[in-house]
């Protein structure tokens, strides 16, 4: 294929491909320094991410519905090649691995859908998804040499033999690819894999790479958009403290868009750098923390407020696509060759932590099994916001107020900036860092645009978004989250009074919350946090029916295993030797509660982590950490309903991180095990 200029591809239909038709009805693509824009308009979407080879097929339907009703408007998901290439040569698209369908699914909702295509995902599968025989190919993976490329050549022709039909030319959903993952090497190779996927077919509006850490050598501009992230914790962290790294960076406002905590177990230390150039493109994340999961010696518990600040920190430092990383948590697929497909020290690629076998819950806003976590709902107006404002919100820049270099912890000042553009703009204000106790900040006087709000006194751990000049509204101490039909509804900010002045010169005192149905003030709607958490949801009412399981133990835990540190010099998991010495409990669970709508088992256990078994297969693990061990009993096989439940016990002194909301009394018992509707 002809190389095209970037000059050429501004004045195409699409940027980063060949120029092509459009699909009727199928919006124009194009990018600029600011933002995405379709047909003609500022965009600022909410990406998030699902991988749908960990999730049963037969429920992506309803999953991405629930992405969507939380506000995300583009799916990201991996395409993991040891999923779908196990054996050599066998590529399996059944089942949950069955892309086209998942992407017919993502159409059907009109969710545009970003594949992260590899060859390495990373993902916190086995080998980071490069398949085991590939390291015996006598190549040097992720990298120009030509054995290696043919093998990705073959998958690449794979994956697009998915994708015919549904390219956003032809109407459907993928709008972008991502090349490998967190690759710091030349670019020469992830050009080389962009010439790949073009010759093969592809033809997308943009292609991404992630933008961190620093190439050694940069990719031509306008070839791939970086996209970024930040994380409240990280499990793959070899420090066993509570707020080890530097993680609290991502609680400041700050002009530096890429991270160096996101990790480090592969990429090591990194410096504050990104490539020249790349500021010029638009400020996009495609990781940033909705969750994290687990690792056998580092288990964070992680807070709505964690997701919710990063969020609000992020758009306040100018990112104008937040991109979860993850938004849909998931179940590793069984494999085809008897292996486990977790990320493990033992296994020849990502040997840096242990994972469960089986979960990748990520305590995201839809957990492992379509749960809702709480960030769920605290996120959504934030989300509802970016939908509404986008036009206003994308061009504007921000500018940094407060130190950008706050050390951990530091309580002196208040975190904010704002960003404006024409004299109008909006203040972002985060007094909150994860597990750090920052105080109230009294007589606190913000200014953007030519206007002084009130002094104010900033809660402790409050985050807040305050227009200026917006919508006839001069300023306002109380938070937009939406405009529809001309009418603009706002959020109180626990703790803060509301005060609403007009440009009018009218102005409105300690305003109270009165609902959707009756406004505060002409067209504007004031409402609680609880309500616009649930603005545009619909009521359901969710009826417990009062199932009951039932647990008896059955064996008495065995001499407690010695617990050796691995390859990468963390304490390694129970071996399948090891798991033989648990104790053993048998849970019975009523038939009606498997057929009955979505119920949960959930249990509550003091211990180091445990295993359920159906039938004598693994179905479900957990490494405790504070949250209860679920499992969504219609997952179940048929007529099943019988589990062996198997604990390790918890060891004093063990040189594992345990969240202060986990039970580390030494031993094993269970608390609670109870059948609950979600």
């Amino acid at each position: 294929m002809k190389k095209l200029t970037f000059s050429f591809l501004l004045a195409t239909t699409l940027i980063g491909g060949s120029a092509n038709v459009m699909a009727m009805n199928t919006p124009e693509v194009t990018w600029d320094r600011h933002s995405l824009i379709m047909n003609g308009k500022r965009v600022c979407p909410v990406m998030g991410e699902i991988h749908y080879s960990r999730i049963p097929a037969d429920e992506w339907a309803e999953e991405v519905h629930k992405m969507k009703e939380g506000g995300v408007t583009i799916i990201a998901t991996y395409v993991f090649w040891n999923h779908v290439e196990e054996q050599e040569g066998v590529f399996n698209w059944s089942g949950q691995r069955d892309l086209r369908r998942f992407l017919e699914v993502c159409k059907n909702e009109e969710m545009p859908v970003i594949l992260r295509i590899g060859p390495f995902c990373h993902g916190e599968v086995r080998n980071g998804g490069i398949p085991d025989w590939m390291f015996h190919k006598g190549c040097k993976l992720r990298s120009l040499d030509k054995t290696f490329l043919s093998y990705v050549d073959k998958l690449y022709r794979q994956i697009f033999s998915q994708t015919i039909g549904l390219q956003w030319k032809d109407g459907g959903p993928l709008l972008a690819c991502q090349f490998d993952n967190e690759y710091r090497g030349s670019g020469d190779y992830l050009m080389a894999l962009k010439k790949i996927a073009l010759k093969i077919g592809f033809d997308l509006p943009f292609y991404t790479r992630t933008g961190w850490p620093q190439l050694s050598k940069p990719v031509p501009f306008g070839e791939m958009i970086p996209l970024y992230g930040d994380y409240a914790d990280g499990f793959w962290d070899k420090e066993l403290s509570e707020t080890c790294g530097n993680y609290y960076k991502a609680f400041n406002f700050k002009g530096f868009r890429s991270s160096t905590a996101i990790g480090t177990d592969l990429l090591g230390k990194q410096e504050e750098k990104i490539n020249k150039g790349d500021e010029d493109y638009p400020y996009f994340t495609c990781e940033l923390g909705g969750g994290m999961v687990t690792a056998y010696h580092r288990r964070p518990y992680i807070y709505a407020d964690d997701c919710y600040s990063l969020a609000v920190v992020k758009l306040g430092s100018g990112s104008n696509l937040l991109g979860y990383y993850m938004y849909h948590g998931g179940t590793n697929p069984e494999s085809q060759t008897g292996i486990t497909l977790n990320e493990m020290q033992r296994t020849l690629g990502t040997a840096n932590n242990d994972l469960p076998v089986k979960n990748y819950d990520f305590q995201c806003p839809l957990g492992e099994f379509g749960q809702t976590y709480p960030q769920y709902y605290r996120l959504r107006p934030l989300h509802i916001f970016m939908k509404d404002y986008a036009e206003l919100l994308a061009p504007m820049e921000a500018t940094f107020p407060s130190k950008q270099d706050l050390k951990k912890g530091d309580d002196t000042e208040l975190r904010w900036s704002y960003r404006s553009k024409d004299g109008s703009g909006f203040i972002f204000v985060n007094n909150y860092e994860r597990l750090q106790s920052l105080s109230a900040k009294k007589n606190i006087q913000l200014a953007a645009c030519g206007v002084t709000l009130p002094k104010l006194t900033i809660p402790a751990g409050t985050m807040a978004i305050f227009p200026i000049n917006i919508d006839g509204i001069k300023y306002a101490t109380a938070q937009i989250v939406a405009k529809r039909d001309g009418k603009i509804y706002m959020m109180q900010v626990n703790g803060i009074p509301s005060t609403i002045v007009m440009q009018n010169g009218k102005t409105l005192k300690n305003v109270k919350p009165k609902g959707l149905e009756k406004p505060v003030y002409e067209n504007i709607y004031l409402l609680t946090q609880q309500e616009a958490e649930m603005f545009g949801l619909p009521a359901i009412a969710h009826e417990d029916m009062g199932f009951k399981a039932t647990c008896v133990k059955q064996k008495e835990a065995g001499a407690l295993r010695t617990i050796v540190k691995g390859k990468a010099k963390v304490a390694e998991a129970p071996s399948e030797e090891d798991w033989q010495t648990a104790a053993v409990y048998k849970i019975t669970v009523p038939s009606a509660s498997i057929a009955n709508g979505k119920n949960l088992l959930s249990i509550t256990y003091q211990g180091d982590c445990a295993r359920l078994y159906a039938n004598g297969k693994l179905i479900a693990d957990n490494f405790q950490y504070g949250r209860p061990f679920l499992l969504g009993l219609w997952r179940l096989p048929k007529d099943c309903t019988e589990l062996e439940l198997r604990i390790m016990p918890w060891q004093a002194n063990a040189p594992i991180y345990m969240p202060r909301e986990a039970d580390k009394t030494p031993g094993e018992s269970i608390k609670k095990v109870e059948v609950a509707y979600f």
